[in-house]
């Protein structure tokens, strides 16, 4: 899938532009907090149907502006996105609105790199299900739905707990929920579980071409659902719930593990080493979804010139597809790009884009 043209108006701090990309390479050039990643922004919305930044569409209004707009042409087809201050945003493929935004998701696959992703090692699992679900909501409609319906259930089922915290919760209630959830999480833990088989051999392929092979890391998914029947998890749960107040079993819980040898990431990994770790995720997550719009945002920090040379290297191979890239120095840019004959360079300073 690609972008060949992209037109944004009064987009975050971008307030108007029109620009046509490269096939292959596209990279923005300027200093921290000219609008290089807006752009990035711009066309992850297209994609997700949402920033990247924030769930609430008038932030990303430029300041003082009513409106904003954004719209993509592809190969097949053209997105638009249209917000309005107070007014539910309008996003439409050919003209065309559609009845569910969750409809779009896949359409367009898109992986974005960024600083941010430092979330998977330092936050909880909530981030690293998260990546799961992005990667295979992309590929998969009915995972995505049944992932929206077992949220749901686990919600009502975390109320009742609450609820009747104080006394005995009738049994036919939460039995109810339980039903309807356990099909949905098995069907949900039998996609990771195959998602994971398919991606780790890429993983382990990429860290191993960025880092030379210098470490061993380790990636492996964890859910409650490898050694247990869900359904009788919850009955036997049941009164341990009531006084936890949540829901202690069930796919919610999954996550993923991340070693270096036999220790834990976090504890020993350097920052360099974090970095690679993460970027290997996210490169395999592009090669698992097979070359989407991949956009890599201020990925050169932390790392030494040989990493960044080998990055570069594998992103220019046949691999992947468009790529987008955003750098604080063009003449570091320039370099390490120096082989390419397919990159475009853009200029950014204060939201104007030359």
């Amino acid at each position: 899938m690609l972008i060949s043209t992209l037109n944004i108006l009064n987009y975050r701090n971008i307030r108007e532009a029109s620009l046509e990309f490269s096939p292959k390479l596209n990279c923005f050039v300027g200093l921290n907090g000219q609008g290089k990643t807006n752009v990035l922004d711009a066309i992850y919305l297209l994609s997700f149907a949402k920033s990247s930044f924030t769930n609430q569409d008038s932030l990303n209004i430029t300041h003082g502006e009513e409106m904003a707009l954004v719209q993509g042409k592809y190969e097949e087809f053209t997105i638009s996105c249209g917000i309005k201050r107070g007014q539910k945003k309008q996003f439409r493929k050919d003209k065309k609105d559609y009845p569910r935004l969750i409809d779009h998701i896949g359409l367009i696959p898109l992986v974005m790199i960024s600083p941010s992703d430092q979330q998977l090692i330092d936050e909880g699992s909530d981030e690293r299900r998260r990546f799961m679900d992005v990667v295979i909501s992309q590929l998969d409609r009915k995972y995505l739905d049944y992932l929206t319906q077992y949220n749901a259930l686990l919600k009502q089922r975390n109320a009742l707990l609450k609820q009747y915290a104080d006394g005995p919760c009738p049994d036919d209630l939460l039995e109810v929920l339980e039903w309807q959830m356990t099909p949905l999480a098995e069907y949900i833990f039998k996609a990771r579980t195959e998602f994971f088989a398919a991606f780790e051999p890429y993983f382990a392929k990429v860290y191993s071409q960025i880092s030379g092979s210098a470490e061993v890391p380790q990636l492996r998914y964890i859910s409650q659902l490898q050694d247990r029947d869900l359904r009788e998890a919850y009955i036997k749960t049941r009164q341990r719930d009531l006084i936890l107040g949540w829901t202690s079993q069930g796919i919610h819980k999954d996550d993923l593990e991340m070693r270096l040898g036999d220790y834990p990431l976090k504890q020993v990994g350097s920052q360099g080493q974090q970095r690679t770790f993460v970027l290997a995720m996210k490169l395999a997550q592009a090669l698992y979804i097979g070359k989407p719009i991949l956009l890599l945002d201020d990925i050169f920090d932390r790392l030494d010139s040989e990493r960044v040379e080998r990055i570069v290297e594998l992103v220019q191979s046949e691999e992947f597809g468009q790529i987008f890239i955003t750098d604080t120095d063009r003449q570091h840019l320039t370099e390490i790009l120096k082989p390419s004959d397919t990159a475009k360079i853009f200029h950014v300073e204060n939201g104007q884009i030359a």
